[in-house]
């Protein structure tokens, strides 16, 4: 775990040219390790935990009291 925290403590040094190339790397693992890849083009990869991620903070959204008293009134 000290090596995620460590790698997460170096980037804001890396130049935007270093962090585009990381991007690229990371993107390429995901692609090698044959992650369940909703969308992948040349800019990002989208797998099944970022949709599933996506979908949870939307249902957290809804749960939300101030959301249904807004639907109530619909």
């Amino acid at each position: 775990m000290s090596t995620i925290k460590e790698i997460e403590a170096s980037l804001p040094s890396l130049s935007t040219d270093e962090l585009h190339h990381l991007e690229r790397v990371i993107h390429a693992l995901y692609r090698a390790r044959n992650e369940p890849i909703i969308y992948d083009d040349a800019y990002e990869v989208w797998t099944v935990h970022n949709q599933m991620s996506a979908a949870l903070e939307v249902f957290e959204l809804l749960d939300r009291p101030e959301a249904r008293r807004h639907d109530a009134n619909a």
